[in-house]
């Protein structure tokens, strides 16, 4: 039996940004808290919503912590660290889900460490925790088409033809995080690395 894992899906707070591009990391976390009927509350230490899960099969199952910092992106870092430092996450059981600029939409890549590729909650993740060696689920956005400055794309709502795509997309990326959980890196990324 390993320690607990911290599920982090990263998202400005309030329902001005609740159907960003840039929430879609947020937006995961929470269809798995519905997938496993759980009900989240906030939490008493940190600034975030949380939900414990258990996953795997019966005799090998996990303790998960879902949460959704509470904070804006650019201070998800906060929240992360008291999550992890109040449950006893080590870095190498933290998952983080957050949009990805270079990735198209409906495409997801996992992945463990690595820089924080001018993504805000990642850098302030990073900078909490010293460290960025933890997993990702990076959850495809596209670029904008045009001049657009991606610092407004992020912010705009999904298309009315996103929209119809959006629910498979976050479900695939709620199970990818718990893929990493239960199969580890390798057989997570045969499965979803790539589109299906």
């Amino acid at each position: 039996m390993s320690g607990p894992w911290l599920i982090a899906g990263l998202g400005n707070p309030g329902p001005a940004y609740a159907g960003t591009r840039h929430n879609v990391g947020a937006m995961a976390v929470r269809a798995l808290i519905a997938e496993h009927a759980a009900k989240p509350s906030r939490h008493k230490r940190a600034l975030a919503e949380v939900a414990e899960l258990r996953v795997g099969i019966p005799g090998a199952t996990h303790q998960v912590i879902a949460a959704c910092p509470l904070s804006y992106m650019n201070e998800s870092g906060g929240p992360v660290s008291a999550l992890m430092g109040f449950y006893g996450v080590e870095s190498d059981h933290l998952i983080v889900l957050h949009d990805e600029l270079d990735i198209d939409f409906t495409t997801l890549r996992v992945k463990f460490g690595g820089g924080d590729n001018g993504h805000n909650g990642l850098k302030s993740i990073r900078s909490a925790l010293g460290t960025g060696e933890f997993y990702r689920v990076r959850i495809g956005i596209g670029r904008p088409v045009g001049r657009q400055a991606p610092a407004d794309f992020v912010l705009q709502p999904f298309t009315s033809t996103e929209r119809a795509d959006l629910p498979e997309v976050l479900d695939r990326a709620a199970r990818a995080a718990v893929s990493v959980v239960e199969d580890g890196l390798e057989a997570t990324q045969n499965t979803f690395n790539a589109r299906e």
